[in-house]
């Protein structure tokens, strides 16, 4: 349902995490919100499960520090897939930068309660420093993003961010992802 409220909002891309159901439950939330975004033509990635997202039909997988390594994930996935990978210092980011991922996420950005990542917040100048090494591949910046905050994230670089909670913040998440994708259509490069 929840997965259906932001495609009903206008998400385009929605990552499944549920880092604690069985791997059948995970599998069935997958494959349902997969047939749920066709309709939207939206992507939907997995988070940490590669294996999942190959039985589901999604478009890729994200994984963090601890999980399957990237160039494993390709080899699952193959070429096509989208392959995110998380990045929480510079080092960590120069050396994802020699992986055949899609995309690199730098956070938390900002403090957050969602995720436990064991590192602070990397603030903007991170981001900044994240998106003048990246050569072109897209940076998103994942970690304490609100609304009121996510045009900063694009203006030091990001050229997405990742929300999770702040979507919930008013108990409308469909209402709320509309205001994003309006606030976030506001920017100029």
């Amino acid at each position: 349902d929840l997965a259906r409220a932001f495609l009903d909002g206008g998400a385009t891309w929605i990552q499944v995490r549920a880092k604690h159901l069985p791997s059948a439950d995970v599998l069935e939330l997958c494959d349902s919100v997969v047939r749920s975004a066709e309709a939207h033509r939206a992507t939907v990635i997995v988070n940490d499960r590669a294996d999942l997202a190959l039985l589901s039909g999604a478009a890729g997988v994200h994984v963090g520090q601890d999980d399957l390594a990237p160039a494993a994930v390709r080899r699952l996935l193959g070429s096509d897939a989208v392959v995110g990978y998380s990045t929480h210092t510079i080092d960590q980011f120069d050396a994802a930068l020699r992986e055949l991922v899609s995309y690199l996420a730098v956070g938390p950005v900002f403090g957050t309660r969602t995720k436990e990542t064991g590192y602070d917040a990397v603030g903007l100048e991170h981001v900044s420093a994240a998106a003048a090494r990246a050569n072109g591949r897209p940076v998103v910046a994942i970690g304490g993003i609100t609304l009121e905050n996510a045009l900063s994230v694009l203006d030091a670089g990001a050229a997405a961010v990742a929300v999770i909670s702040d979507l919930l913040a008013t108990g409308d998440p469909r209402g709320r992802t509309r205001a994003y994708l309006q606030r976030l259509s506001e920017y100029r490069v």
